[in-house]
């Protein structure tokens, strides 16, 4: 059995996508366990076909490379921000897999020199608009502050948020554009962000954790898998230049439910792409 993610084998010099790991979860506030995510995507994507009946599209016939993991440094954030910074200067697609939310600075710094006009759609339970965290800038509950340093007002918009204090929905009102509890601004989004370059963060967290229990901060009241699905299906309409899929921490699901729902959507963003 392959050690990539199931259809992910074309050659890196031929692909347009390139898939990779970001293990690192050394901010996590409450449950760590994210920077194992890769290694179970990778495992249970072998029990899903590469098929998507939605899309009528297989993997097996996409670009995709799968570059496998970043060897990313504990204990140092910074470095391994830049690291992965570095990693995705390539001429190519970007797709990554966290580890945890804080990842995403490191892929945005990047795809922010590449497109000045970069926009941010972050689809999460949690607002992660926080300044600091427990007196730390660089944060998995600060990211989303950290990218508004970077692309500016008007140009984040953030579906889902159900979770956060209350200075983070303070900041939103005035610096991002936010649809509170559920997807359903989405088709609006869609409309807004036409023809602008995109980076797409899906927190799997925004789903109820009554169908997605494996991650760190589960938080009741989210989507469905079908609402998520649906959502996911407009991206085709957008200019996506990056994205990511992140918090997924495989060991709170015993049952392994968790890890094949990231597969599967997964699967349905690459075919989107």
């Amino acid at each position: 059995m392959s050690n990539n993610f199931m259809g992910c084998e074309c050659p890196l010099e031929t692909a347009e996508i390139v898939l990779f790991s970001a293990p690192f979860d050394s901010t996590t506030s409450f449950r760590p366990g994210t920077r194992f995510a890769g290694a179970s995507i990778r495992q249970n994507s072998h029990g899903i076909e590469s098929y998507s009946p939605y899309q009528e599209k297989d993997l097996f016939d996409l670009r995709v490379h799968d570059a496998g993991e970043l060897e990313l440094p504990f204990g140092n954030t910074e470095r391994a921000l830049r690291m992965i910074e570095e990693f995705v200067r390539a001429d190519k697609i970007p797709f990554m897999l966290g580890g945890e939310h804080l990842v995403t600075l490191g892929a945005v710094r990047a795809m922010a020199k590449k497109f000045p006009d970069l926009h941010i759609l972050h689809f999460d339970a949690h607002a992660d608009l926080r300044d600091d965290y427990l007196g730390e800038r660089l944060s998995h509950a600060t990211v989303m502050r950290r990218i508004w340093e970077i692309v500016g007002d008007g140009r984040i918009f953030q579906c889902g948020i159900r979770s956060g204090d209350v200075s983070e929905f303070e900041f939103a009102a005035s610096h991002t554009t936010m649809n509170k509890f559920n997807l359903h601004e989405m088709r609006k989004y869609v409309e807004i962000l036409k023809g602008a370059p995109v980076y797409f963060s899906l927190d799997l967290d925004v789903l109820d954790p009554s169908i997605f229990s494996g991650t760190g901060t589960p938080e009741p009241g989210g989507c469905s898998f079908a609402e998520l699905h649906e959502a996911v299906l407009l991206l085709q309409n957008l200019n996506i230049v990056g994205c990511d899929v992140v918090e997924l921490s495989p060991h709170y699901d015993q049952s392994g439910v968790s890890s094949v729902v990231a597969c599967k959507i997964i699967r349905e963003m690459l075919c989107v792409l």
